[in-house]
């Protein structure tokens, strides 16, 4: 296994692991009166810009060790995915607060998750890392069209 590899797998079984043990516990106790599910509106958005986040930053130190190796094919795509990173880091904050301000945010951030799908699919043939960000971008902009809807 790889670095590469590596940091993959760390970063999709944190996320997982994270997402199954907030999902599966039950109200602490004297917090039964909570209405949970109203908490979590974001939820799935939550997850999406997460996992946007831990792909992207993958795909950025991807980027930067070919961009230093002299490829400079990548750096449009680096400076997408930092966009991505950026962006989807602040939404998810707001998400999990249940902010006033995530529809907005979320049409700006979707259109931000689209426009680095676009550019990564340009190399996601050669790039497994590429493919991964655009369709984690992908998903992204879907969940962020219902936010905003």
């Amino acid at each position: 296994m790889n670095r590469r590899e590596l940091i993959e797998v760390i970063a999709v079984a944190s996320l997982a692991g994270t997402t199954a043990a907030h999902a599966a516990d039950p109200p602490p106790a004297g917090h039964e009166h909570h209405d949970h599910a109203a908490m979590m509106k974001y939820h799935d958005l939550v997850v999406a810009t997460s996992h946007c986040v831990n792909t992207g930053d993958i795909c950025i130190a991807h980027c930067l060790m070919l961009l230093g190796n002299g490829e400079k094919e990548l750096a449009a795509c680096a400076k997408s995915v930092q966009d991505v990173t950026a962006s989807c880091t602040a939404l998810r904050q707001l998400a999990a607060a249940n902010s006033p301000h995530v529809a907005k945010l979320a049409a700006v951030v979707g259109d931000i998750c689209s426009d680095c799908e676009t550019e990564c699919r340009k190399h996601e043939a050669k790039h497994s890392v590429c493919h991964d960000c655009a369709e984690a971008c992908a998903q992204c902009a879907k969940e962020c069209q219902k936010a905003a809807a």
